[in-house]
């Protein structure tokens, strides 16, 4: 095969399965989706023997708080967590977590005079 044929066969080739991101912005944000969305979950089988099955249509609701299912909110609250945290590394098809360095902070030089006010 040519060297150009061979990068473009690369090139179209599809790369690693798209990263899917269920988390929030914060943490007590997530926590209040998952409140939100196992309330309406448990409120609405609650609810059935006193205001009857129409009380189940508030199930299909919490499929919105939860961005999908429970299981994808369990997801988003373990990435919500770990942003910054994780970082993922991929080289030659293989992808590892690793720790992620933390931002370099200017540090202030103790010795160095005091800026004029």
């Amino acid at each position: 095969m040519k060297p150009a044929q061979d990068a473009r066969t690369r090139a179209a080739a599809p790369s690693a399965a798209p990263e899917r991101n269920f988390a929030s912005k914060s943490v007590p944000r997530h926590l209040a989706r998952g409140a939100i969305g196992f309330g309406l979950i448990i409120g609405s089988i609650a609810l059935v023997p006193v205001a009857g099955p129409a009380t189940l249509l508030a199930a299909p609701l919490a499929l919105i708080a939860f961005r999908g299912c429970p299981t994808c909110w369990m997801v988003g609250l373990v990435q919500t967590i770990s942003r910054g945290r994780l970082e993922r590394q991929c080289a030659d098809g293989v992808c590892t977590l690793t720790k992620a360095h933390p931002a370099a902070k200017p540090t202030a030089d103790v010795n160095a005079p005091a800026p004029p006010r």
